[in-house]
């Protein structure tokens, strides 16, 4: 006779599944409720709990705000739809975050964005300054990775990871910004942080000669930044699903 945990694994496993599809198909559903998506052209993934390493991406073609929990495409890691979908997978998609998942077990959520202020600041020789507290809570959280062309040849995808290597934030430099998190939660979280520091510094250059706080601070508040990710489960995340529950409900079905 079968254990316990034997009877209960399938149900559990198609739980945490579901669970996950309605995590990221909120994730979607904020990011164009943020003002940060780009018609169909920009991505958000979440690996699949289980040994098998598929995750699930957009439906290339939908707009964000269209996207549910039952729409989400689920793939492996060559790309391969592993369920039946209408809808195919935006290539450049798949090579950026099936990176990243192929190399960090603890990258469960994947996003990049195209937006206005993170692009803006892609472009910027120095990338990322120290400017305000929002931009110093991602001291020593941010990469760089030069760009390549599209993200259409998998050959990138060794130099991607180890421009990453264990940080949670990417200037993708004249091209956007990713993150990646332990969680849908943590990878949003982080990504909100970011782009809110990209539109801070391209605010204040429009103004008058910038000032950068002295070092100690900044490694004062790269301190107090270590929970960022526990804060983003427990307290962000649940208060976005309020507000997605009033202003655009719908995802998880």
């Amino acid at each position: 006779m079968a254990d316990a945990a034997t009877l209960h694994a399938p149900t559990d496993a198609a739980a945490a599944e579901r669970a996950l599809r309605v995590d990221l198909a909120a994730a979607y559903r904020l990011t164009a409720l943020f003002g940060w998506d780009d018609l169909v052209f920009t991505h958000i993934s979440a690996r699949v709990p289980g040994p098998e390493h598929h995750f699930r991406i957009n439906p290339y073609g939908m707009m964000f705000d269209e996207i549910t929990a039952s729409s989400l495409v689920k793939v492996d890691l060559d790309g391969n739809k592993v369920e039946p979908s209408d809808f195919p997978v935006n290539p450049a998609g798949f090579t950026i975050h099936s990176a990243v998942h192929a190399a960090r077990e603890d990258a469960q959520c994947v996003m990049h964005l195209h937006t206005i202020a993170g692009t803006g600041v892609s472009c910027q020789d120095e990338g990322l300054l120290p400017l305000n507290q929002t931009a110093m809570l991602l001291n020593g959280q941010i990469a760089y990775h030069d760009f390549e062309g599209v993200a259409l040849n998998h050959d990138e995808r060794p130099r991607l990871v180890a421009d990453l290597g264990d940080k949670n934030a990417m200037v993708l430099r004249n091209h956007g910004t990713l993150t990646a998190g332990r969680s849908v939660a943590e990878a949003f979280t982080f990504m909100y942080f970011l782009e809110r520091a990209c539109a801070m510094q391209i605010a204040a250059q429009a103004g008058g000669k910038l000032r950068i706080p002295h070092d100690h601070v900044q490694e004062v508040v790269e301190q107090q930044s270590r929970g960022l990710g526990q804060a983003a489960d427990i307290l962000v995340w649940p208060a976005l699903l309020r507000r997605l529950d009033r202003l655009s409900p719908g995802y998880a079905d």
